[in-house]
């Protein structure tokens, strides 16, 4: 069983990046080995083995002229997760070609009893790096930590490759991820989900750069509280995380809005499941809070500009035309200043700082069962049941505030509600009844877009003040917000 930990790194000049690498205690002081790697993995047309959760390379170690060949075979999915456990069968080959009979002391066979799988693979994708590793001593632990730096290419098409691998190899898991913090005092690093093979799978169907949205948690009757619980937090924080990740490359407004949802899951989940720093042990999340908010101002911006400005500038022209060259000024103002304020969001990924923080999470939620007790007086009913009313006590307050919810404050107050119900039967569909799950995921969902849009316009306004745009402009934008949505400050 190979039990990893995987890193994503600033992709810089590798010499710098090695130096600042070498100012960590840990590794520091030791010379790396020093290996150039070539890796051909093997798959079906149809990509039955990524399908499978399964890898089978052949790597060769060193130059062509000298080279040493070994044969993988790992089993297990590793992309829902920087913190991996698979499977893993490694035996030298001497031909550098695929060889069936080193697959016939390993699980194959389950997968492949009679060999046609294996008659339909053929090479998909290649990665080519070098490696700088170090044996390290973690108190009775010890691991290896290996820096990669190269490319993955797969049907004509490369990506960059920059990524730490932390291997265990002996001792307990908690080693993987102080040998991360140690490193991450000199370095950005930040959790990577994508194994170098889903990496060439997402290049080849140009989804790398995607953002990724939620998925439903996989949710039994039978689970435990604190497996649910679980459960849901993983899910939402590799939402978060990963579209972090893909957030250092991508300026898609999207990848930006599905890591605020991300965020706003995992926190929701936490009030969900009344979960306090004293009893279940949350890290402390404080180093979060600038990316955050830099994350709201950027995302405030980018509606402005892809939603609320696209959608009554046909009617600014239309009502003022000789006043359309101020509309397309502050147009340009605010690309202008989406450009700088993203500039500095990708900057504030590279903070170590973020990156401890993000690990400290990641080992929270990986390492230990979270021994969280179900909240109310019968903490040994379903969990169904209690699900079931937990959110029916949101929907009735939602439903209550709807009918008081005069001023500005009030109406963020029931944004906030109607998310939190929203993300709730999101988390907990599948051990909810379906009618009800229905119903309040559909009022949800009707009072967070309402609100929702009166709010966006609201900003608009504010950032059009903000950015000097001209008087008409400002006039225009403020008659589309609402009386009872509008800051007096505006008026």
């Amino acid at each position: 069983m190979e039990l990893e930990l995987k890193l994503a790194l600033p992709v810089q000049e590798p010499l710098l990046l090695q130096k600042q690498l070498a100012r960590s205690p840990l590794i520091g002081r030791r010379k790396p080995k020093r290996q150039q790697l070539h890796n051909t993995y093997y798959d079906t047309p149809e990509h039955a083995l990524q399908s499978h959760a399964v890898a089978l390379r052949v790597r060769r170690i060193g130059d062509a002229q000298h080279p040493q060949w070994v044969q993988t075979l790992k089993i297990g999915a590793a992309g829902d997760s920087a913190f991996s456990r698979r499977g893993e069968w490694e035996v030298p080959n001497t031909t550098g070609t695929l060889d069936s009979a080193m697959l016939s002391n390993t699980p194959w066979l389950d997968l492949d009893p009679d060999g046609r799988l294996y008659q339909s693979l053929l090479p998909v994708f290649t990665t080519t790096f070098e490696r700088l590793s170090w044996i390290s001593k973690l108190g009775e632990a010890s691991v290896e930590i290996a820096l990669d730096i190269g490319s993955v290419q797969m049907d004509g098409h490369s990506t960059p490759l920059c990524e730490l691998e932390i291997e265990l190899l002996s001792g307990t898991p908690d080693a993987l991820f102080e040998a991360a913090r140690q490193i991450g005092k000199q370095v950005g690093l930040m959790p990577l989900h994508l194994s170098k093979a889903e990496r060439a799978y997402r290049l080849a169907e140009g989804t790398l750069d995607a953002p990724l949205r939620a998925r439903p948690p996989v949710l039994t009757d039978a689970m435990a509280f604190g497996a649910v619980v679980q459960a849901v937090l993983r899910e939402a924080f590799l939402q978060f995380s990963a579209n972090l990740y893909t957030l250092r490359s991508s300026e898609a407004p999207e990848v930006l809005h599905q890591a605020r949802v991300g965020w706003r899951r995992f926190k929701s989940a936490i009030r969900l499941f009344k979960l306090g720093r004293k009893h279940c042990g949350l890290p402390d999340l404080a180093a979060l809070r600038p990316l955050l908010d830099q994350m709201a101002l950027l995302r405030d911006l980018d509606v402005a500009a892809t939603e609320v400005l696209p959608s009554q500038a046909e009617a600014f022209r239309r009502q003022h035309p000789r006043q359309a060259a101020q509309w397309a000024r502050f147009e340009a103002l605010l690309a202008r200043t989406i450009a700088s304020e993203r500039a500095a969001l990708r900057q504030m990924l590279f903070d170590p700082a973020l990156g401890r923080c993000l690990l400290d999470v990641a080992g929270w939620l990986e390492l230990h069962s979270l021994q969280v007790r179900m909240p109310g007086r019968n903490p040994q009913q379903p969990v169904s049941t209690w699900g079931k009313k937990r959110l029916k006590k949101l929907a009735t307050q939602l439903t209550a505030q709807a009918l008081d919810a005069p001023d500005l404050q009030a109406q963020h107050a029931l944004r906030i509600l109607s998310k939190r119900l929203r993300y709730g039967v999101e988390s907990l569909r599948a051990l909810l009844p379906l009618k009800p799950a229905e119903r309040w995921y559909r009022s949800a969902t009707r009072m967070q877009t309402r609100v929702g849009l009166q709010r966006d316009q609201r900003q608009t306004l504010e950032t059009a003040l903000r950015l000097h745009a001209s008087q008409t402009v400002v006039a225009h934008l403020r008659s589309a917000v609402p009386d009872e949505m509008a800051d007096p400050s505006l008026i």
